[in-house]
């Protein structure tokens, strides 16, 4: 009798021990990179999408963020995503044009103009072309419209025309749609990490930067700069990346809930960038350490025009157009 008890016991222990298995959902964890400092829109952004995730997944999928590079650089984590390691990075057109040379044509010259005009780009079958590219290389891009804002020329002396910039060594991201860009426009461009600016400003190696405004302040580049030229040559359009095989693993319901709170946190994040850059314009405009030339003053569409240059030197002339007619029949 006892023994047939222990049975009994025993067989109701592995039951319930199964039920609760079947029950219980698996969990997942991705460890998400940024280069940008802890007190970054974008960083505040981020830990707002995993918030979400988190609470709409009911604690089954956790994003944690992680600033100013703390797991590597970016070469090492693209590698590490390809290769299906649950780890995902904020970067730009230019790196991604390593995979998919085309797409590094949205992070050239006076490309769009606004933040619903990268909101359009999405619906063009050329980008989701590319996205479908990218995740063929082992790389799923959740979002694109966490944009950062535009570029402008900061220097040390005045720039209104490309020819201001003749002869000046200007710092730009190490890729070639960004040296093109700059060197389209008038200036040399030369190759460093953003924590080597200040230095090299200081030093006279270089003779400038194009950056965002906030980049200015998040640097203490108003130290050693003079002047902001309002060129908006670039508009910084900023990717979120996940590794496609570990993205693909995830339940469906999953996968849409990280596409679209990822998509909502980057629409938040570039509308508090926009109302930053107009407080930190206003704190520059009455400071004596650094002078501002206001758009109003420099000649946009020589910049404009000079900027093509960029797009036909990289071979990208023909799929800006293509772009620009896409958008044209979306709006028709």
């Amino acid at each position: 009798m006892r023994k047939r008890s222990l049975v009994l016991f025993l067989t109701l222990i592995f039951v319930l021990a199964m039920a609760f298995s079947v029950g219980a959902e698996e969990t997942y964890t991705l460890k998400y990179n940024h280069v940008l400092s802890p007190n970054h829109p974008f960083h505040n952004g981020l830990q707002n999408w995993a918030k979400r995730v988190e609470d709409k997944t009911d604690g089954n999928v956790k994003i944690e963020v992680y600033h100013s590079s703390q797991l590597g650089n970016l070469q090492d984590l693209t590698e590490q995503m390809r290769q299906g390691v649950a780890v995902g990075v904020n970067t730009d057109a230019a790196y991604l044009g390593n995979y998919v040379n085309d797409i590094a044509v949205m992070n050239g010259p006076y490309f769009v103009d606004s933040v619903e005009e990268v909101e359009k780009l999405r619906e063009l079958p050329i980008v989701q072309k590319w996205m479908d590219q990218l995740e063929d290389k082992g790389l799923k891009v959740l979002s694109f419209n966490w944009v950062q804002g535009f570029r402008h020329f900061m220097t040390m002396k005045p720039v209104r025309e490309p020819a201001d910039l003749d002869g000046l060594r200007v710092r730009t991201p190490p890729a070639p749609i960004w040296s093109e860009s700059v060197e389209s426009l008038g200036a040399t461009p030369t190759a460093l990490e953003f924590g080597q600016i200040y230095t090299s400003l200081q030093q006279g190696s270089v003779d400038g930067a194009e950056l965002v405004y906030s980049n200015v302040t998040a640097g203490s580049l108003q130290e050693v700069l003079k002047y902001i030229n309002e060129t908006r040559h670039i508009l910084l359009i900023n990717f979120q990346v996940v590794s496609a095989e570990w993205f693909n693993s995830l339940p469906e319901e999953y996968q849409e809930i990280l596409v679209e709170e990822c998509e909502k946190a980057g629409l938040e994040t570039a509308r508090t960038l926009e109302q930053k850059h107009k407080d930190i314009r206003e704190q520059f405009m009455e400071s004596d350490n650094i002078e501002i030339i206001p758009q109003e003053e420099v000649n946009l569409e020589a910049f404009r025009e000079a900027g093509k240059a960029a797009y036909e030197e990289l071979g990208l002339t023909e799929v800006r157009q293509k772009v620009y007619d896409q958008l044209e029949d979306l709006e028709n």
